[in-house]
């Protein structure tokens, strides 16, 4: 059977840089910072007082203030994303529900709920918890409140791979459309644990920056960073058939070409020596949409500002693209949203269909030391318009899980 090409006709995105798409990829393009002090609860006691919180987030914009109650925070967020990124698309979804499916990755979900119904159980006994505790706690509960909440009968999954299952969620649903089996598809990633025992876990394992300035925590290959900031919010795509998205008159935003996932097998935090894992990964997705190294222009990374990853996928870029690697834009929009681990790949794929619309690098902001071992043209503090033809996002996360995908600008 003849491979479907599939694009890009819908975005949404909560983050903590804006409340839609348009709004989060605004800031990115100005190099605005959205970290901050942690106000979803006291983190004084914490070495880690910073994170990338979502503001001014009202739940009953995207569900029944009444059902807001039985929904945790990051499916509230993947909600909204989804109903904006349908919104956009236009598609009418109604007409063959089971052409349509969902697939949303979190890589912790509903952690605050276990923190606060495990506080109720202590206190009041462990059967007067919630009766909406389960389903409001796992991981999938974001993709089936999304396929719930519009009818959508395709499949509908959640990959949990970590840092990387956002961009997992959006390449395993290209491969769904381009191999037939549905015409269109909701995806992308959802997170929110910014919580005592999110934050005290990463701090234990000293992964957080313990930074107090906002403007000196995150920084993606710089020489001064020590660790990520945590960020929470959804970022999702409505990836569907070339053919039905003409007919149909649709607004296309660029095309996914080619997508990689594989495994380091090396270690369940630390990525592989030099970035061997994700270099193969990358080389997958160019293999995948018969995309020479030479064609990419521009790379959303991981760059988590850890010092291992930073160096490791700087050297996994040298690896795949040899001399080329020093004309490739290279930025961490991470400088400015903080990690949002399984809903990061949803958020950096939909940024990176918008560098490919406008020709746009975002910067990779706070860059202000360099790293000798990190020595690519990381976009650094300002935004610059540039020709992309082609461009990768990649994710990167514990466990050794590696997903890159690989989009072309539309130009219809």
């Amino acid at each position: 059977m003849e491979k479907r090409r599939v694009v890009i006709t819908g975005l949404g995105m909560v983050s903590p840089l804006g409340l839609t798409a348009a709004e989060s990829w605004a800031a990115a393009r100005e190099g605005r910072c959205g970290i901050g002090p942690i106000t979803q609860f006291d983190a004084s006691a914490l070495p880690c007082t910073l994170a990338a919180e979502v503001k001014d987030f009202d739940p009953s914009t995207a569900i029944d203030r009444r059902e807001a109650r039985k929904v945790a925070r990051f499916a509230q967020f993947a909600l909204a994303a989804a109903a904006e990124a349908l919104a956009d698309s236009g598609l009418d979804v109604s007409a063959a529900p089971e052409q349509t499916g969902v697939i949303l990755s979190s890589g912790i979900g509903g952690l605050p709920i276990i923190e606060q119904q495990h506080a109720r159980g202590q206190e009041k006994g462990f059967d007067k918890v919630s009766p909406y505790f389960v389903p409001m706690a796992i991981v999938n509960m974001a993709a089936a409140q999304v396929a719930i909440r519009f009818g959508l009968k395709g499949q509908c999954s959640c990959p949990v791979t970590a840092c990387a299952g956002g961009t997992n969620a959006v390449g395993d649903a290209f491969h769904r459309i381009r191999d037939g089996y549905e015409r269109a598809m909701l995806c992308g990633g959802a997170e929110s644990c910014i919580s005592p025992l999110g934050m005290g876990g990463f701090a234990s394992m000293k992964a957080l920056s313990a930074s107090s300035d906002p403007n000196a925590a995150s920084l993606p290959f710089d020489a001064r960073r020590a660790g990520f900031v945590m960020g929470e919010g959804a970022g999702v795509l409505l990836l569907e058939d070339l053919e039905q998205a003409q007919a149909r008159g649709a607004h296309i935003y660029a095309e996914v070409v080619g997508y990689g996932s594989n495994c380091d097998a090396y270690h369940f935090t630390a990525p592989a020596p030099g970035g061997a894992g994700a270099a193969d990964c990358m080389r997958l997705a160019l293999a995948d949409g018969g995309v020479q190294p030479q064609q990419v222009d521009y790379i959303n990374a991981h760059g988590t500002g850890t010092p291992l990853n930073d160096t490791c996928e700087t050297a996994a870029i040298h690896s795949v693209f040899g001399p080329h690697a020093g004309e490739l834009a290279v930025s961490s929009t991470k400088s400015m949203t903080g990690h949002l681990l399984g809903a990061a790949g949803g958020v950096e794929a939909v940024f990176t269909a918008l560098a490919l619309r406008d020709q746009f690098a975002p910067p990779t902001i706070h860059s202000a030391q360099p790293d000798p071992d990190c020595d690519l043209d990381y976009v650094p503090n300002t935004g610059r318009e540039m020709k992309m033809e082609y461009a990768l996002s990649n994710s990167l996360g514990f466990g050794g899980h590696n997903a890159c995908l690989a989009l072309r600008r539309w130009e219809g």
